[in-house]
């Protein structure tokens, strides 16, 4: 068995992914690859990013999706955990108002009526690493996950993930950090923070900041963020404090 798991390169343990198609669809490769991770005994993960405007139409309708899309993982994929992802039609992210509102809802309905299933969130910012914007819209969504009751989180795919080399790991450290200073927070303070976070950076879409690549923005030989990208995240610290958002090793 440990032979058979190396030479594939996956065990059982690790996240399998199905993917749902827009809207509540799947393609029959995908159930094949289904029905084999049920019966290997794998971890299962199904991924789905409701469309908000797109097909499923508005805030409300895109909501009541984006649940069904759980729902559906859970019963017809047979899933271990579930991947969201509501996304903008315009702007291709997850950190615009929009979604983080389907987001946070669909996450709050089930937390309510299905507390033992498993959630995660994908993280698409449109502004790239080693800037301001791309800190803030990663806190936007890391409160609104944390809130909401998501157990993963899963980021950050900075540049909208469409870029070369437009990743590193000091997005993701600040996700996480977000989303331990936000832990218990009430969500009166919550909603006050995001309305006052998004806003901060929403009206900069058409002029967002590419940032730099991997390569300029860390020393690739110690795979340290470069003194440069730590000024931003300080600057990025500033605003969250700011806001009434405080991690304890800040």
């Amino acid at each position: 068995m440990i032979a058979a798991d190396f030479a594939g390169g996956m065990r059982a343990s690790d996240s399998h992914e199905v993917s749902q198609l827009n809207e509540l669809k799947i393609d029959v490769g995908a159930l094949t690859f289904t029905a084999h991770y049920v019966l290997a005994g794998d971890i299962i993960m199904c991924e789905q990013m409701p469309i908000y405007g797109g097909y499923a139409g508005g805030l409300e309708e895109t909501t009541i999706v984006d649940v069904a899309t759980h729902l559906n993982a859970f019963v017809m994929a047979q899933a271990t955990w579930h991947l969201d992802g509501p996304i903008h039609v315009r702007w291709g992210i997850t950190t615009a108002r929009e979604p983080l509102a389907v987001a946070g809802h669909c996450a709050r309905a089930i937390e309510a009526n299905a507390p033992h299933l498993m959630l995660g969130n994908q993280y698409y910012t449109i502004a790239g690493p080693c800037t301001l914007m791309c800190l803030l819209e990663t806190a936007a969504q890391a409160i609104t996950d944390t809130a909401s009751g998501r157990e993963v989180l899963s980021g950050v795919a900075a540049a909208k993930g469409v870029a070369t080399n437009k990743t590193t790991g000091l997005e993701a450290r600040f996700m996480g950090e977000v989303a331990h200073a936000a832990a218990g927070m009430p969500l009166d303070k919550v909603n006050e923070i995001l309305d006052s976070l998004v806003a901060k950076y929403e009206k900069s879409y058409k002029t967002f900041p590419e940032g730099k690549s991997f390569e300029e923005c860390y020393d690739t030989v110690r795979v340290v963020p470069t003194d440069e990208y730590l000024e931003v995240y300080d600057e990025a610290v500033k605003v969250m404090r700011e806001l009434g958002v405080s991690y304890k090793y800040w």
